[in-house]
């Protein structure tokens, strides 16, 4: 198989001694620009950012095969403030961007790699089937073409799962194993879709339990939590996204607590798993106290180690994007091996009975400040997680990789670029489990993207693993 030398990691190993290696880091790398591939011109309501704004982009993040990842973006700009009754939501579509990263040997420099990432498409999310919409319209939908934009007054009367709502705020994304259909999950339903990979339309919806909708909707955030006991705590949804790597479970993760198990602050969130041919679902209870800060966090993040297995990522709000200093980045391993289903259980402490147990896998923070990142420059939004190429050293040796991506919500010049953080590891790491990385098929390219493959493989060789 296909090799890349890692001598920097290998000196870095060699002077740890006998001691067990822990993730490091890896790289660093920005995707700048501000426009992104879309081809939408104008600019939005709020009379700044433009359409194809480009930004945002670590709210999601997925291996998608051959170096490439899907990035994506959230409900769009909502920092300029042009309109409280939409909490300064725009028409912004919905999107994912297509990323080739390239990760390179490092010739100098305080980290063994390079990376660099490369925009090489653009694809817009839509539906064949009309869409409910407040006060404004796409201008470039059709009469079979309907597309998802980020304005919170795009919703009917009813549950707020209602799959022809306009308002889509994507959160967590991964592809299907055969590289065609990308699947994300969002904060405004919260929704489940399944969506063309080629063309961006809708081609499956997956049903969640009534118990995560609310029924009094509204443009604006308070009105929407003071008006329900029930479901999703508004803008804390769906957060976080996992695949099993045999492509047919999807596992989604609620940001916070629902309202009926204590809503925002509670300590116990829910892991949904969803089978994707019969769209079946089980509920497990996951507690995000930490012990050592004496309270819980918000969880922006879950990401499979195997079938049964799989990381979370906790954090706060602190740091780059909020003008203070990052304090909890914390990835956790948790096991649904035999873990009880809470579907019928609600209220915190019915539930703190049947929550998974946890163990820490890597704390991110710790791992940027041995890097030299200070805490005021570490990303606030670290939202994004996936696991990349896996790399070989010429001994054989084998390093798995984890990218972390930071959601800058469109402000670069605030909370930094849409940065990309490469942490790797070896199975010592996993302390006993065993990484499946999913297998997901080739499919083509787009044009740039072909020409820039073509230029990574014949300098660079990277190779899958399996474990």
């Amino acid at each position: 198989m296909n090799k890349i030398l890692l001598q920097g990691v290998l000196l870095a190993l060699a002077g740890a001694g006998a001691a067990q290696a822990a993730p490091m880091l890896l790289a660093v790398g920005s995707l700048t620009g501000t426009e992104d591939l879309s081809g939408l011109s104008g600019t939005l309501e709020n009379g700044v950012d433009a359409a194809n704004v480009l930004g945002g982009i670590g709210s999601g993040l997925a291996y998608a095969g051959n170096h490439t990842f899907l990035a994506l973006p959230d409900r769009g700009p909502n920092a300029t403030a042009w309109n409280s009754a939409v909490d300064d939501t725009t028409s912004y579509i919905a999107r994912f961007q297509t990323v080739s990263m390239a990760l390179t040997p490092s010739a100098s420099g305080p980290l063994p790699f390079t990376l660099t990432p490369t925009l090489t498409d653009t694809t817009l999310l839509s539906s064949s089937t009309p869409l409910n919409y407040g006060a404004v319209t796409p201008s470039i939908n059709t009469a079979s073409q309907y597309y998802f934009s980020g304005r919170s007054d795009n919703f009917a009367a009813g549950l707020s799962t209602n799959p022809n709502n306009g308002r889509l705020d994507p959160e967590g994304v991964r592809v299907s194993n055969d590289g065609t259909k990308v699947y994300i999950s969002d904060e405004y339903g919260p929704y489940v879709y399944e969506f063309d990979r080629a063309t961006g339309e809708r081609t499956k919806t997956f049903t969640l339990p009534d118990s995560f909708a609310i029924s009094d909707l509204s443009s604006m955030a308070s009105a929407e939590i003071a008006g329900n006991s029930i479901g999703r705590v508004t803008n804390k949804g769906m957060e976080g996204l996992a695949i099993t790597p045999d492509g047919k479970t999807l596992v989604g993760f609620e940001q916070s607590a629902l309202l009926q198990d204590g809503g925002d602050g509670a300590r116990v969130n829910r892991i949904v798993t969803i089978d994707i041919e019969t769209g079946a679902t089980h509920e497990y209870a996951y507690d995000n106290y930490l012990a050592d800060k004496g309270k819980g966090y918000n969880s922006s993040e879950i990401l499979a180690v195997n079938d049964h297995e799989f990381l979370v990522l906790e954090r706060d709000g602190k740091g780059l994007g909020d003008g203070s200093n990052a304090a909890v980045k914390r990835l956790y391993m948790v096991d649904l091996d035999g873990a009880d289903d809470v579907s019928s259980i609600f209220g915190e402490t019915e539930l703190l009975a049947h929550a998974v147990e946890k163990s820490l896998f890597l704390d991110i923070k710790t791992a940027l400040n041995d890097a030299g990142f200070s805490n005021s420059q570490i990303p606030s939004k670290l939202e994004g997680a996936a696991f990349g190429e896996d790399v070989v050293d010429g001994n054989g040796t084998l390093y798995h990789t984890l990218y972390i991506a930071n959601d800058n919500d469109f402000l670069p010049d605030y909370a930094g670029q849409n940065q990309f953080f490469v942490f790797g590891f070896t199975d010592a790491d996993l302390n006993g489990s065993v990484l499946e990385l999913q297998q997901i098929a080739a499919v083509p390219l787009p044009a740039a993207g072909w020409l820039f493959a073509g230029g990574l493989l014949g300098g660079l060789r990277m190779r899958r693993h399996k474990r």
